[in-house]
């Protein structure tokens, strides 16, 4: 009898069984992962929206806060308007970044006194397991459940 050269179908079976195993325990650590950058990612867009609503305010005080996240971006900047401020980036003002919804609501009075900023995830527990919001006093908040309304009364994130 000749010798064959190569492996045997058991051992092929054991090296894609070991495989399936660190799979089945990298894959979920993979998930989380993406669910924290996409949580960081939220929080600092909200952080970017609040500076570019305060800096909005100092530049156009007739006007006050921006009430829609349009009036912060623009595509013309030169120079920029109340219309089109170009203070944030299109993608964020299209309302969609990193798995989050972004809304901006609240504005009220003449000129805008008051602002709310919410970030909802767009697939819940697959692209963020959190919810943040921030209004006029620029602290950011969290919950676990969609913030209808962002008060004193939400818990502020640590």
């Amino acid at each position: 009898m000749r010798k064959q050269k190569g492996f045997s179908l058991i051992e092929l079976l054991i090296v894609v069984a070991i495989i399936l195993i660190i799979a089945a325990i990298a894959i979920p650590n993979l998930l989380r992962a993406r669910i924290a950058a996409n949580e960081s990612s939220a929080v600092a867009a909200i952080r970017t929206l609040n500076t570019a609503q305060i800096s909005y305010n100092s530049t156009y005080p007739t006007v006050g806060y921006a009430s829609t996240m349009g009036a912060l971006a623009g595509t013309s900047c030169a120079p920029p308007t109340s219309a089109g401020a170009c203070l944030i980036d299109t993608a964020l003002a299209a309302g969609t970044k990193s798995g989050y919804s972004f809304t901006l609501s609240g504005t009220t009075g003449t000129p805008v006194s008051t602002y709310q900023v919410a970030a909802d995830p767009i697939a819940p527990n697959q692209s963020g397991v959190r919810y943040f919001c921030s209004f006029a006093d620029g602290v950011l908040r969290s919950g676990t459940a969609s913030l209808s309304t962002c008060d004193a009364t939400v818990q502020p994130l640590n």
